[in-house]
């Protein structure tokens, strides 16, 4: 659509993605979609349903193609995207807390096309904050094998983002500085 390079950052809670996000959309002079799910819960509280996930997914996938839409009418050197989060992130918030994925939720994983993820490793120290579940390294290190076992079963590019803010800044600007033209 419109030549816009979208670019998700995916990963456990509290890996920085967010930071990355906002990181990358400065250092590039352009966009990012925030994470859905965090306005939502902090408005609704952390006793969410199953059937609050499908709502989390559908407002994640409004503030991307909101954000593709703005983009759209930008210069041509301004259409990069980035994502806070996609459908592997809810799929994987699904399977892990309810046993079970939103057929929604899954088409869309089938559906939608990316240029390229970012995977943020557990490396970095777990900060607690009012919507965070799971502070133990065994839950968060098996969430993150779970993405990763996702991203190795697809064809779409994707590294892996470890280190300091500023190792995990480089290493993404690289990956997405080697996407093709």
């Amino acid at each position: 659509m419109s030549g816009i390079k979208k670019i998700v950052i995916l990963g456990p809670e509290s890996t920085g993605k967010s930071t990355l996000c906002a990181a990358l959309a400065a250092h590039f002079n352009t966009l990012w979609v925030k994470e859905y799910a965090r306005e939502y819960l902090l408005q609704h509280g952390m006793a969410y349903t199953y059937d609050d996930l499908l709502t989390i997914a559908r407002g994640q996938l409004a503030g991307e193609d909101a954000a593709i839409a703005t983009l759209a009418g930008h210069d041509p050197a301004q259409r990069l995207l980035f994502i806070d989060t996609d459908m592997y992130v809810m799929k994987v918030w699904c399977e892990f807390v309810f046993g079970d994925c939103h057929h929604f939720i899954l088409n869309q994983v089938a559906g939608r096309q990316y240029d390229l993820y970012l995977l943020c490793a557990t490396d970095l120290p777990w900060v607690k904050d009012e919507l965070r579940e799971y502070p133990d390294p065994e839950t968060r290190e098996k969430l993150y094998h779970m993405y990763k076992d996702l991203l190795i079963n697809q064809a779409t590019p994707w590294a892996e983002i470890r280190g300091d803010a500023h190792e995990r800044l480089q290493t993404a600007i690289a990956a997405v500085d080697a996407l093709p033209a």
